[in-house]
């Protein structure tokens, strides 16, 4: 097993337990074991799990974000007494002065990237699962904690006409225009919804008056490529891992909605 398989490994096996012991559940109420939407609420579930499980790192996200609203006047402060210096020793000096400011109040601009970060172990554990289900079908093996009947249930669901293990890339042996259908849809909802919640995290990291610094600029270079990234990646998700990325962001942008507020303001 190589590295990233051996970091990833109890990832995968978490990742797939949450999911059995949903569709468990949900099979005993009366879903279809081998459901398209049994296995759909099942990755809905393990998204609800893991973001409830974050709700402590998204509070203190929150929080960061507000103390970073607080110091924008020193910042704006420190640019104006460098205003016009381009020689290295000044951009050194503000430089370590910005940085000396984000340890006063505890805080830094990458702070809204924070759960994001936390979650890719949990996303690439969830995408090496789904990916290797039609291969652990054919050979009649389980993959984490799935037992292989539960593998070979998976391989068979559909919602729509379309394989939840099949991407838009890749497609599947079924009904291919359901398979592209559902990716294109899929996957402008899940880049619509990241670029929103992001462009909100941004907003209310940053203050209107605020003058750029080139700390902010590497902030939003990244919060706004992010959208492009998972929606070029989208092409290879299968239809699982998309329906889990657009759910959490979904989550996201309803809990910025209650909390933020709140705690920020508008």
């Amino acid at each position: 097993m190589d590295l990233l398989g051996s970091v990833l490994a109890p990832f995968k096996w978490l990742v797939s337990a949450i999911m059995v012991g949903f569709h468990d559940g949900l099979s005993t109420i009366g879903m279809a074991p081998a459901g398209g939407w049994t296995w759909t609420l099942s990755i809905i579930g393990l998204v609800l799990v893991i973001r409830a499980a974050l709700i402590p790192v998204f509070v203190k996200q929150i929080e960061a974000q507000r103390r970073m609203r607080l110091l924008q006047p020193d910042l704006k402060n420190l640019q104006d007494k460098y205003k016009g210096k381009t020689d290295q020793l000044s951009r050194q000096a503000m430089a370590q002065e910005q940085m000396a400011l984000y340890k006063k109040h505890g805080t830094n601009p990458f702070s809204a990237c924070l759960p994001m970060l936390i979650q890719m172990p949990f996303f690439f554990a969830l995408f090496q699962v789904l990916s290797g289900i039609g291969s652990a079908a054919g050979q009649n093996q389980g993959i984490g904690a799935m037992s292989a009947e539960q593998v070979k249930q998976f391989d068979e669901s559909t919602i729509f006409g379309a394989p939840l293990s099949a991407s838009l890339l890749h497609g599947s042996d079924g009904n291919q225009t359901a398979v592209w259908i559902l990716s294109i849809v899929m996957i402008l909802a899940m880049t619509a919804s990241q670029f929103i919640t992001q462009r909100q995290i941004l907003a209310r990291t940053v203050a209107e008056d605020a003058v750029p610094s080139p700390l902010m600029a590497q902030q939003k270079i990244i919060l706004y490529s992010l959208p492009v990234v998972f929606g070029v990646g989208g092409i290879v998700f299968p239809i699982g891992v998309l329906i889990y990325w657009t759910t959490t962001n979904l989550w996201t942008m309803g809990q910025q909605f209650f909390v933020v507020w709140d705690r920020i303001g508008p």
